[in-house]
């Protein structure tokens, strides 16, 4: 071994002479595309030599044994410079034994390195060291730090870097190393007399199970990490100074939120970024079959948690909480009440100085034990709501990370399109674009997803708070376009709708306040409808339309719930639209001499508080309250991001959208300005929307230059929209039938004959009864 070492010595020391121009040619070269990593060889897996060319090594003025800081991917290895074997140029084989902890357990095939990032270290002799040691068993802590001197010594350190000591057979698997002694050197050499301070001692068990935890992008969530890691941190970190404040050391948290928001995977985050061991606690891993087993299990779930605490920061996770301790009534199975009542002491049995805390998941808080959910059980709860604009931003910026992104896409308006998205759903939309992406393309390869593959993946991919809920609906975006005629009920419905959530910062300025309800009135067949829906899709919101149908039931008091449900799930996607169709058949009126008691009075009074914005339930809070304050005080940004915000704080609220053609019976409380504020009137179409409604309707219906749409409408007196609708798709049938299948057009005297088979559905007493009413719009 020892004339194999002199020999490359000698070796190298002639490659210090001058090299030709080939050789330098070959170096710049190989500069220029990167080295190749190849495996290192056995004799050299537990050491930190780093295998290079020795021209390479001639270039970057490295000798044999320097230290070298070498740069891959997201991470760094720190290593000694040393010749291959066969002095092949283009190669490199790099050892992990000191690295950055991401890339402790990373494999380098296949990868290729810069060289310029290779770049000699200066690193001294180390005084002295601080590290924290990960051992394979607590059980045999003893002589750590004689035998961590052993192992380190001849060792090139880095602040911030993981020793991999695994190879040497002894308790101790791995060592972070948190700070060097060698002055402005983050790095250095471990010498006979450099003294190893030992910061705390671990178990690797720990250790592998923070790494198994994956970066998470907050994606908005700032307030509830900064309240979490507060929870976890204060009580256990500085409990003297809480005791000398005369304060009791919280212990429980009760995390809120709906499914797929993202609740778990934000615990876990935070108990890695502080450095806590996480249990967790899983339903179905409590439960068991024998009288006493949950309530055995749970105990030794709370005894794991002390055994963690004894070597830090340790968080107990309960998923799934309302599953294991569900609500105590009369008619619930004593196996229950017996492991809720197993928790309750558990819990008022963790002393001061024990070291975790609680940390209780659910989705449905309200089927909670109530006796869980006091001070000094759960003391704190937090809610997590469903994204907002700017936070479903974020989250789409996360997911598509590391997806080949064309330049037409823009996730902003993916993110106003996706209103009522969990973090889950915008997950699965990514990749139900990558996959459409892949549809597209030549042999299953994508080079880049575009926008036309996320609107694709936008019909698949469905908000998961909306999936078999009521008012549901997924209907084909209208545009202004294609309705005809009505101008002005167009203007008013934009001022209504479409302008406060699309520009709230005019709004705010000028001290206007968005409507609550729109009603919309008038002959039947005149659009209130497609005018709704063309509201909705300019406006780029969640659409529920519900009717009578829908929410009538036969049992006492169910269909006020349903109606109340309704709400609860169009808060939970703002901004949103409630459609109300026939809205006099669902509520009526009170002064009609129906019973206070009806099913349609009791259903007005549920709609009549959802209107007054009573029936807002604390776990649909969500943040920006600060933000809407800033607002009202004029302080400005005029970016795009401040845009966003201002969206997503003002376009909290759900608007009620109603539509009737007999305004006359609906409840006078219903009408007044808070509620249904504007009232618009949609007339019968006059001669001019008629031609532009036969316009439309014709768009794609072969005419003969000889059909004159104006004579039509002048022929067409109280024709509403869908008659005119059914009159163009009728003189079509007209000319497949008198000229058989080979026609080529519609002319007009198709039209005239259709004409004298259709009578206008509108009558002189039904424009007679939608007379203006008294409550402007």
């Amino acid at each position: 071994m020892l004339c194999l070492i002199l020999s490359h010595l000698l070796l190298f020391m002639n490659v210090q002479k001058p090299t030709s121009c080939a050789s330098l040619t070959l170096s710049q070269m190989i500069c220029m595309e990167g080295l190749r990593v190849v495996p290192l060889d056995v004799v050299d897996s537990d050491t930190q030599r780093c295998r290079v060319g020795p021209h390479l090594m001639s270039r970057l003025g490295l000798r044999v044994g320097s230290p070298v800081l070498i740069g891959v991917r997201q991470g760094t290895c720190l290593c000694v410079a040393w010749p291959r074997r066969d002095l092949a140029e283009g190669y490199v084989q790099i050892s992990s034994q000191c690295a950055t902890p991401d890339l402790s357990t990373q494999t380098f095939t296949g990868l290729t390195v810069d060289p310029a990032r290779i770049r000699p270290l200066s690193c001294p002799e180390l005084t002295c060291t601080s590290v924290k040691v990960f051992l394979r068993s607590l059980k045999r802590k003893r002589h750590v730090c004689e035998l961590l001197q052993e192992l380190l010594s001849g060792l090139y350190l880095h602040e911030g870097h993981l020793v991999d000591l695994s190879h040497s057979n002894t308790e101790i698997r791995f060592v972070l190393v948190e700070h060097v002694n060698s002055g402005a050197h983050t790095a250095g050499l471990v010498t006979d007399r450099t003294r190893v301070d030992v910061s705390a001692v671990q178990s690797a068990k720990h250790f592998q199970n923070q790494q198994r935890v994956s970066d998470l992008s907050l994606g908005g969530l700032e307030d509830v990490y900064a309240s979490l890691k507060e929870m976890i941190v204060f009580p256990l970190r500085y409990p003297a100074s809480l005791h000398r404040l005369g304060l009791s050391c919280p212990r429980g948290l009760l995390l809120i939120g709906p499914p797929g928001v993202g609740k778990t995977l934000l615990v876990r985050c935070v108990a890695k970024d502080v450095g806590a061991r996480l249990v967790t606690v899983n339903g179905p891993e409590v439960t068991g079959s024998r009288p006493g087993e949950s309530e055995e299990n749970l105990r030794r779930m709370f005894d794991r948690a002390r055994e963690a605490a004894e070597e830090g920061l340790c968080v107990l996770l309960i998923d799934e909480i309302d599953s294991l301790c569900p609500k105590r009534t009369s008619g619930s199975s004593a196996p229950e009440n017996r492991l809720v009542a197993q928790l309750l002491t558990l819990m008022d049995g963790i002393g001061s100085d024990e070291g975790f805390v609680i940390i209780g998941v659910t989705n449905q808080p309200d089927a909670l034990e109530p006796a869980l959910r006091r001070p000094g059980r759960f003391d704190r709860e937090v809610v997590i709501g469903v994204p907002l604009l700017l936070q479903r931003r974020r989250i789409l910026e996360c997911v598509c990370q590391q997806m080949p992104l064309s330049s037409d896409v823009d996730l902003s308006a993916v993110a106003e399109m996706t209103c009522g998205y969990v973090g889950a759903d915008l997950s699965a939309l990514s990749r139900e674009a990558a996959l459409q992406a892949m549809r597209h393309s030549q042999a299953g390869v994508a080079e880049r997803v575009e926008m036309r593959h996320f609107m694709a993946a936008l019909r698949q991919v469905r908000p998961s708070c909306l999936r078999s809920s009521i008012g549901a609906t997924d209907f084909k975006p209208v545009s202004w376009e294609q309705i005809g005629g009505l101008e002005e009920v167009q203007l008013k419905l934009k001022q209504s709708i479409e302008w406060p959530m699309r520009f709230p910062e005019a709004f705010v300025r000028m001290g206007i306040s968005r409507p609550r309800g729109v009603l919309l009135y008038g002959p039947p067949g005149c659009a209130k409808t497609t005018l709704v829906k063309a509201a909705a899709s300019s406006s780029r919101c969640t659409f529920l339309s519900v009717s009578g149908a829908e929410i009538f039931s036969p049992y006492v008091g169910d269909s006020e719930k349903t109606l109340t449900q309704l709400f609860v799930q169009a808060r939970a996607c703002a901004p949103s639209i409630v459609f109300l169709d026939e809205i006099d058949s669902i509520v009526g009126s009170r002064s009609d001499g129906s019973s206070s008691h009806s099913v349609q009075s009791q259903v007005l009074s549920v709609l009549l508080t959802e209107l007054d914005g009573v029936g807002f339930r604390s776990v649909e809070r969500r943040s920006g309250s600060r933000k809407m304050r800033q607002l009202e005080s004029g302080e400005q940004e005029p970016d795009e991001l401040h845009q966003m915000e201002l969206q997503e704080v003002c376009n909290k609220d759900v608007l009620i959208v109603a539509a009737t053609n007999r305004a006359d019976v609906l409840d006078s409380a219903l009408l007044r300005p808070g509620r249904l504020d504007h009232i618009i009137y949609v007339p019968p179409p006059d001669i001019e929307a008629r031609e532009a409604v036969l316009r439309v309707c014709t768009a794609r219906v072969p005419l003969h230059p000889d059909v004159c749409l104006r004579a039509l409408a002048e022929l067409t007196e109280r024709f509403s929209g869908a008659d005119l609708q059914n009159l163009c798709k009728e003189a079509a049938l007209v000319a497949l039938c008198e000229d058989g299948f080979t026609v080529s057009c519609v002319r007009h005297r198709h039209f005239l004959k259709t004409l004298h088979s259709l009578t206008p559905s509108l009558t002189p007493d039904q424009l007679q009864q939608n007379i203006h009413l008294s409550v402007g719009s």
